[in-house]
This record gives C-alpha cells, sequence and structure tokens, in this order.
C-alpha cells in the first residue's frame, strides 16, 4: 500500500477508502505476500500488545494459564465433532505434502484449537481434583477468506483462545458470563466502544456450541461488527474426546466446557470506530503513544528533556519528534494521522515562560499549562479524553438503534441510516434466512437483558416472545 499523507481520502466521503488508506498512512499494517495475509506493522502492533497486556491481566485474575499447542491439526482429530468441522471446512486450509512426501492423513492448519487441545484435555484431566481446568493461548489462526480487508477479515490473523473444563454445566456457564463480561468491559474501558451483549440465534452460534454469546459494534455507516465470543460447548468436545473425570461420589462423568475469543479484528473496529477525515483517533489506553512533543526550531533538547521526564515517571507513553528535516505543520498532519491523543508543542518562549501548549487529537482543544502542573494535568486530560470519546460512542450507538414494527419500517431503515434494528421475530430459522436473503440483514443477537413480551414477528407476523437486534454485517 504506497500512499502519501496527501493521499488521505476523507472519511466522511468515502469510508472504505479512507479506511484502506488510514491502514497504511498510519503505519499500522500492509499487505503480505500471499493474498489476504496481512503484515503488521510495530505501530499496529503496538496496538495488539496493549490490549493482549489488558486482556491477559484479566483472565490470569481468575486463574487462567496461557499455553501453547500446535499449529497443524490431523484432519481426524477436526472431524471428531461433526456439526464444528462442517462449520470450518470451507475456510480450511490443509496441507497434503511435507518434506517433499504426499501425507498419509491431510493436516489442517488451525482454524480454531478445540479439537486438537480436547484431545490433550483427555489426558489432562482424571479426578473433579483437576477441574476446573482453564487454559488459554495467544497464538494466529487461519480462515481462507474469500474476500479480504486488513484487520478486519484476513486469512491469518492473532487472536487469544481461551478453552476450560468444569465438572458442572452451572459452573461453565458461568465462565461464558465471565468471559463475556470482561470482554464488554475491555471494550468500552479500553476501546472506549459501547456495544451489546447477546444470545446468537441457532444459525449463527458457534459451529459445535450449544449456545454462542457475542459483543456486537456499531460502525460507521450503520453496519454492524462482531468483535467477540464466548461459546457454551456443553459436552459435545467432552464426548468424542473422551474427556471424562471420577466425582466425588467416584461415577465417571463427562467435562463441561466452554472457549471463548478476541482477535485483531478489534483493532479494525477501533480503527473505524473513532477515526475521523485527518486519520486515526486512539483512546488514550490504547494509544502506543499517548503524548507527542513537537519542539519548535530552537528549542533546547536538554529543557524539554527534563519536562518530558515527569511524565515517564507517570507511566505515560511519550514520543520526542525532533524531526529537523519536517516543518512543524508537517509533523503535526503526521501525529493527528497517527491518531494520537494528546500533542505538545513547546518552543524557546515556552520553556522561558515556563508553559507548554496542549492540543487534544478528540477536540481539537488547544490550552496551556504549567511545567511545575504537567505531570498532573497530562493524566488528567488523557483520562478526559478516554471518558469523552466514550460518551461520543455512546450517542452514535443510542442514535443508531431503531425499533421497527413491521417489515416495510424495517427495510426502510436498511435503505437509510441502517444500524440496529430492534424488532420481534417468530425465532424460525426459515424466517430467519428469507430476511437475510432479502435485505443482507442478520439477527445480530438476543440481548441477554431483553424481557419476553408479546408481539408480531416483524416479517411473518407469527406469534413472537422477543425483540431481537437484527443489522447488517460488516
Amino acid at each position: 500500500m504506497q500512499f502519501t499523507k496527501r493521499d488521505l481520502t476523507k472519511k466522511s466521503e468515502d469510508v472504505s477508502e479512507w479506511y484502506t488508506r488510514v491502514v497504511a498512512l498510519a503505519e499500522l499494517a500492509d499487505y503480505g505476500p500471499v493474498k489476504g495475509t496481512m503484515i503488521i506493522r510495530p505501530y499496529g502492533y503496538a496496538i495488539w500488545e496493549l490490549i493482549q497486556a489488558d486482556f491477559d491481566r484479566r483472565i490470569k485474575a481468575n486463574g487462567v494459564q496461557n499455553a501453547y499447542f500446535p499449529l497443524f491439526i490431523p484432519e481426524s482429530l477436526l472431524k471428531k465433532e461433526a456439526a464444528h468441522v462442517e462449520g470450518f471446512s470451507p475456510e480450511l486450509a490443509v496441507v497434503t505434502i511435507a518434506g517433499g512426501e504426499e501425507l498419509g492423513e491431510k493436516i489442517v492448519v488451525r482454524p480454531t484449537s478445540e479439537t486438537i487441545m480436547y484431545q490433550t484435555f483427555a489426558n489432562w484431566v482424571q479426578s473433579w481434583r483437576d477441574l476446573p481446568l482453564k487454559v488459554n493461548q495467544w497464538c494466529n489462526v487461519v480462515r481462507w477468506e474469500k474476500r479480504t480487508y486488513p484487520f478486519l477479515r484476513t486469512s491469518e490473523f492473532l487472536w487469544q483462545e481461551g478453552h476450560t473444563a468444569h465438572a458442572t454445566h452451572d459452573d461453565a456457564y458461568e465462565t461464558v458470563l465471565w468471559a463475556m463480561d470482561e470482554y464488554a468491559d475491555l471494550y468500552r474501558e479500553a476501546f472506549a466502544l459501547p456495544g451489546y451483549v447477546g444470545r446468537k440465534s441457532a444459525s449463527e452460534r458457534f459451529a459445535g456450541a450449544d449456545d454462542t454469546l457475542t459483543y456486537e459494534v456499531l460502525m460507521p455507516g450503520g453496519k454492524v461488527l462482531q468483535s467477540c465470543t464466548s461459546h457454551d460447548l456443553g459436552q459435545n468436545f467432552s464426548k468424542p474426546f473422551g474427556i471424562t473425570f471420577q466425582d466425588q461420589d467416584s461415577k465417571t462423568q463427562h467435562v463441561w466446557q466452554t472457549s471463548w475469543g478476541l482477535s485483531t479484528r478489534s483493532i479494525g473496529a477501533l480503527i473505524l470506530a473513532h477515526g475521523d477525515d485527518s486519520g486515526l483517533k486512539l483512546p488514550p489506553r490504547l494509544a502506543p503513544i499517548q503524548v507527542a512533543v513537537l519542539p519548535i526550531k530552537g528549542a533546547d533538547p536538554a529543557r524539554i528533556s527534563e519536562l518530558t521526564r515527569p511524565l515517564m515517571h507517570a507511566g505515560v507513553r511519550v514520543k520526542v519528534d525532533d524531526a529537523d528535516h519536517e516543518s512543524l505543520g508537517s509533523r503535526i498532519n503526521t501525529w493527528e494521522l497517527k491518531g494520537v491523543p494528546l500533542r505538545m508543542e513547546i518552543g524557546t518562549r515556552e520553556l522561558d515562560e515556563g508553559v507548554v501548549t496542549l492540543v487534544r487529537r478528540d477536540t481539537g482543544e488547544k490550552f496551556q499549562v504549567a511545567h511545575a502542573d504537567l505531570a498532573q494535568r497530562v493524566v488528567e486530560v488523557l483520562d478526559e479524553i478516554q471518558a469523552n470519546m466514550l460518551c461520543e460512542a455512546e450517542d452514535f450507538l443510542r442514535d443508531n438503534t431503531r425499533d421497527a414494527l413491521d417489515y416495510s419500517a424495517f427495510k426502510e431503515i436498511l435503505a437509510g441510516p441502517r444500524g440496529f434494528i430492534r424488532a420481534f421475530w417468530c425465532e424460525d430459522p426459515a424466517c430467519e434466512a428469507f430476511i437475510k436473503e432479502e435485505t443482507k440483514a442478520t439477527t445480530r443477537c438476543l440481548p441477554l437483558d431483553a424481557p419476553e413480551e408479546r408481539g408480531s414477528c416483524v416479517r411473518c407476523e407469527k406469534d413472537a416472545k422477543h425483540r431481537w437486534l437484527f443489522g447488517q454485517a460488516y
């Protein structure tokens, strides 16, 4: 992707082209040599590292341990759970030749790790004392996509996948809910992205799961993105893989299982949701650089270093851009493009007067702060930016969630602003398939807090008891 800063399309005019160009110009990623793959550049990977650090802390607090399992999965393992292999078969990358010889059994490149992990779980779990077993891995997976888009949909991507085994279904389902609560909190508190937590329909749930919870977020243009999932696997894998334990009454039981995951697709959501015509707009908690310091020509580097040291001691991620081959205006454009939350401009006059000029990326507000107050004020302003970005996203979500009482209104919303549509659905898969075929809208989820009501299906007018959320997928 070869562009210059002048080539940045306005997001307000063409969000798709803007997205492609901002990924390149902000140095987040580049295309890989194999179609559908992506090279994550250091700036983009630094965002992923911040996501990793936050979520890793959360899961370890719940007793989850990190491990690593092989990339290659024997085809026979994948076939042990029928719904699982059927769900993934169109996306599989398969190795048939290795070491110059044709393999006796095909090897699948990891699309997800349930099967290879659970063969091992059967060896690790013997007694109720071995439960619950809670394992996570940070890794890459391959799902051969026909249409790709950097971060949002690539043939290879990075993620975490948590897998747990429990003595009872109640204990397992508590973990399903816990994982989704952590994801929702991560998206709100770090990404500044509100969304809806809900249950997927039978046709939309994970292949091999009894139930799938999802966190659905709204993107510019009114399309919806599934941003993470948490699955109740029941005993669908423990039975074919023979994961059993001796309970406290010395009876042999099959374990109950969960799996849950978050991927680099989340970075795509971050880019789309918050960016503007000038480029990225990163929430401070996920910004690799929180403050870009721009010395104005003639400013003493030693004195600037003295000013920035307290910021670093306060845990602020600071970058001093002293590139003298670029004008101040060019450097300002660069850091706006990269979405740095706060910019500090400082010259000889500011040094002598004991003040610095700060500029917020979210609002463009420019103000001055005394040297003595700098560290404290910067920390406060970063928190203010984080809160403001969440508030703006909440307003956008609320304003773009609409009710449709009949099919005509449903289609009218999709032809116009789109967004989330709240509507009664009879929960008949045939009706769901008809809506999807005609409007390209899918059931996104049934919110967990949705009350049971009496109504008529938005399409077929049969009795319905819940209002589901619909939307067109990104």
